[in-house]
């Protein structure tokens, strides 16, 4: 998102309304937070927040039109404000009432849904990022990839005084998943672990918290190793920490689709940036790239048997007795042998 430099540098030129938007929630709840708090530096007002996704026009040119006593300019914020759940006239309103602010400045957040990995925008929401833009600031907030959250992470440490190399901040994207909140809470656990000197990947592979999908794709590249006894002891701490068999089952489906998907691209000399988009993934592409380096080691035919093994087990563990555990272990073993045939 803009930078701290950027936003300072619209407020002190008197911009009067702020807006973000995304895909994804925390991103814009944190840019209307991060905007609202630099806004209000200094101030004695109170920033009024109108909730919801159709906070009312006269609430808005209530809290908009206060005169403050000290000559502050009024905050207000609607951080999750739906577009086309107002009718054509009330969007009309609000839209004349941010060109028309005088004593007050608005901040305004909304999450849309994606379409083929863009921002599905329909013709009220294009036309209040249109007025935003026009007498104001608007933003749309990208999810970070995966080398701004390593930035991230490493830039939280330093903050701390602690050390937390590229290398240990991508064990920790691999092992966690992308959710920046999450990698922050990490990053400030393995501080402290590390007595705020070094974290190492050590530490990471001890304490870091572990994602499903993470752990299964582990467990899926031990099987292409050719190391079932791994995949066995990696699939046991899963079920100790009462992971449920299905969920795991349906992770490792979801992993090994994305080697059959990339591993097609790659056959038609499409690389996985191309398989992203065709299949309407969601987010970043990183999940694909290590996907297509898995998948270097099987051929299709290998991959189709690999499925075919999965859908046994998914049916098995809906309707036979054999515990979930024995299931499981079985299919690993299978998967480790479907693999090794050229």
């Amino acid at each position: 998102m803009a930078t701290e430099t950027k936003l300072r540098q619209l407020a002190q030129g008197g911009c009067p309304v702020y807006y973000f938007y995304s895909s994804e929630r925390y991103l814009v709840r944190q840019a209307v937070a991060r905007a609202s708090k630099l806004l209000a530096e200094g101030e004695d007002e109170e920033t009024t927040v109108l909730d919801g996704a159709t906070p009312e026009i006269e609430q808005l040119i209530m809290a908009a039109g206060t005169i403050s006593f000290f000559g502050t300019r009024r905050v207000v914020l609607l951080p999750e404000v739906d577009p086309a759940a107002y009718s054509d006239k009330d969007l009309d309103e609000l839209c004349a009432t941010l060109a028309s602010l005088e004593n007050a400045v608005v901040v305004l957040g909304s999450v849309f849904e994606l379409e083929r990995n863009k921002l599905k925008l329909g013709k009220r929401a294009q036309k209040l990022v249109a007025q935003c833009t026009k007498v104001g600031f608007a933003e749309e907030l990208a999810k970070p990839k995966p080398y701004e959250l390593k930035v991230m992470m490493m830039d939280r440490a330093k903050a701390q005084d602690t050390t937390l190399s590229e290398g240990t901040a991508a064990a920790l994207l691999e092992r966690c998943g992308e959710d920046p909140f999450l990698l922050e809470n990490e990053v400030d656990k393995l501080c402290a672990l590390s007595g705020y000197q070094t974290v190492t990947t050590a530490m990471v592979a001890e304490m870091g918290t572990v994602s499903l999908e993470a752990d299964v794709f582990e467990m899926i590249r031990m099987i292409t190793a050719k190391n079932a006894t791994g995949a066995c002891k990696k699939l046991q701490t899963l079920l100790r920490l009462q992971q449920e068999p299905i969920p795991i089952t349906a992770a490792m489906i979801g992993s090994y689709v994305d080697l059959y998907r990339v591993k097609l691209g790659a056959a038609k000399r499409k690389n996985y940036n191309t398989v992203f988009k065709d299949f309407g993934y969601k987010g970043s592409d990183y999940r694909l790239k290590r996907s297509a380096e898995t998948a270097s080691h099987y051929t299709l035919p290998q991959l189709e048997a690999c499925m075919q093994i999965l859908l046994e087990l998914d049916k098995s563990l809906k309707s036979q007795p054999v515990s979930a555990q024995t299931l499981l272990e079985t299919a690993l073993c299978r998967l480790a042998m479907a693999g090794g045939r050229r």
